[in-house]
């Protein structure tokens, strides 16, 4: 980086930048595409600002929160000589929205923050390649994986869309994200030979606890116990919009203040909530898996999962809001095995082969149809007839381009096919998502040590166990084998390998007898060594 930009960084924000933010800007000023995995509170959003500092047109910010959005404006607007930025989202009013869309058009603003949604809609598209992006910036990235824990379907129509605004360079953020994610990230985006830089994943200030639980009514006791007794702010994640009125409702009867927080809430309401929280008038926030991205607080001192989330990369990603300012917190997993049959139930599911062969019709057999136009060419809700396209383009049987949504040159003359196609396809994702609901009970019943456990998963392995989990404390961790990396040198983490029935695979970690590869069709798998190598099982390519 040169020393011009780091001083004005200093100067404009007060920072000084880490190496590995200094690697990542140099990346994007440099015209290169670049991922960047780094873990909470590490300053992503100053990758994105600083380089902005360096450009002469926009910095696109696609955001997924409204409240993330408008956080980040605020803290830019605090540094007096930073460039002016604006939000672009659906909850703001008529007049401001055209005065955002003024000053960016005259040259006034060079960051415009927008959700997914906003970006792809084909008026919003072209008013900003009118003007110029230099940079588009993706944050909580993990959303544009299918397999990410927070898939949302607009992001998937962002690789597409980047393309329609001139192709600029891709910065991609998130805190979270196995490497099979950021392999799905990169591809989804569409990103050329990008830097990708997967850094910090031990987050050692969290201690790491399980509690095991045979009944529902017992755990619930335990959770509230727990948490009522526990120092400092914190954050108590339940699977379901009641739970988190049944736990808040709870807690306050035992002397915590603590609200409840899901999607389901009014705007002001979630508004509020977020307010206490931040100003520390609430202690406690009872949520479900919305509460999360875009929360800038450091000193949350735990957060309790009252239910088992549906994959390691959710669990980690929640228990990354605790002890941001480098402080010890606790992370506890209170866990009942049955609570697996809940999330196999959010797991599951596709859209309808009506639904998919209502779309799959809609698209001209030569030539193409905006997104925009399915859902009334089709005789299905937005949504729906959304969630079917992205069913279909990740079967290979249409395909989104320049022009809109048309049929893949390889794809069946029949809906009935292409439907087929589609369903077979959502079968193997919902085995890949099994397979990471698989993975996260064996976080919850391992006795080894967990944080060897959890690093082992994002490929990040750790050589001795952490001394700071349940396992650790209670002697276990020594006497079992976590993801240590034991036979590294014959299956290094992200070697590319075939099996004979999944097909190819990349090397996750390895431990004492086993390793664990996920394979693109069948996710997850932990195989035992002694099988791999008597049986031929795995090739490495």
């Amino acid at each position: 980086m040169h020393d011009a930009l780091r001083s004005q960084a200093a100067d404009v924000f007060g920072w000084q930048l880490r190496p590995d933010q200094q690697t990542v800007i140099d990346a994007v000023l440099d015209g290169r595409d670049a991922l960047a995995v780094m873990p909470t509170g590490s300053g992503k959003s100053a990758t994105y600002q600083v380089a902005g500092l360096a450009l002469d047109a926009l910095v696109l910010v696609v955001s997924p929160l409204v409240a993330l959005q408008e956080d980040q404006v605020v803290g830019l607007a605090e540094h007096p000589d930073a460039p002016r930025a604006v939000t672009v989202n659906a909850t703001k009013r008529s007049r401001d929205l055209t005065e955002a869309w003024d000053a960016v058009t005259a040259g006034e603003v060079r960051y415009v923050f927008l959700a997914p949604e906003q970006l792809a809609k084909e008026d919003v598209q072209e008013r900003l390649r009118a003007v110029g992006v230099a940079l588009v910036a993706v944050d909580e990235a993990h959303c544009v994986s299918s397999w990410g824990h927070d898939f949302r379907p607009d992001y998937l129509g962002l690789g597409e869309a980047i393309e329609r605004l001139g192709r600029p360079p891709v910065l991609a953020l998130t805190a979270t994200g196995s490497s099979p994610v950021r392999d799905d990230v990169v591809a989804r985006l569409g990103m050329r030979d990008p830097l990708v830089l997967a850094a910090g994943f031990d987050r050692p200030e969290l201690r790491l606890e399980v509690r095991r639980h045979e009944d529902e009514d017992g755990k619930r006791e335990a959770v509230v116990e727990q948490v009522a007794g526990l120092d400092g702010v914190g954050i108590v994640y339940v699977a379901t919009r009641a739970e988190t009125l049944v736990y808040a409702d709870e807690l306050v009867e035992s002397g915590r203040v603590a609200q409840p927080y899901h999607a389901g809430l009014r705007v002001k309401d979630r508004e509020r909530v977020l307010a206490g929280f931040h100003d520390g008038s609430i202690e406690v926030v009872v949520a479900t898996s919305a509460f999360g991205m875009g929360i800038d607080k450091a000193d949350v001192r735990f957060v309790v999962h009252a239910d088992v989330p549906e994959s390691v990369d959710a669990y980690y990603q929640e228990v990354g809001r605790a002890g941001r300012d480098g402080d010890p917190a606790l992370a506890t997993l209170h866990y009942r095995a049955e609570d697996l049959g809940l999330r196999r139930f959010f797991a599951a599911g596709s859209p309808a082969p009506k639904s998919l062969r209502a779309v799959f019709d809609a698209v001209p057999v030569d030539g193409a149809i905006a997104r925009s136009a399915l859902p009334d060419a089709s005789g299905t809700a937005a949504r729906t007839a959304g969630r079917a396209a992205n069913a279909l383009i990740e079967a290979g049987v249409l395909v989104d381009g320049h022009d809109g949504i048309a049929r893949a040159d390889d794809a069946p003359a029949s809906a009935d096919a292409a439907a087929t196609a589609a369903k077979e396809r959502a079968r193997e994702r919902e085995q890949i998502e099994e397979s990471r609901i698989a993975m996260m009970r064996q976080f919850a019943e391992t006795n080894s040590c967990r944080r060897q456990f959890l690093l082992g998963y994002f490929g990040d392995e750790l050589p001795e166990p952490c001394g700071n989990c349940d396992t650790c404390t209670s002697g276990t961790a020594e006497q079992t084998h976590a993801a240590d990396g034991s036979h590294d040198a014959e299956w290094p983490p992200d070697a590319a390998v075939e099996h004979p029935q999944w097909g190819h695979g990349t090397v996750m970690s390895t431990e004492d007898d086993r390793l664990t590869v996920f394979f693109d069709s069948a996710g997850y798998r932990t195989l035992a060594l002694a099988d791999v190598e008597e049986r031929g099982l795995l090739e490495r390519v």
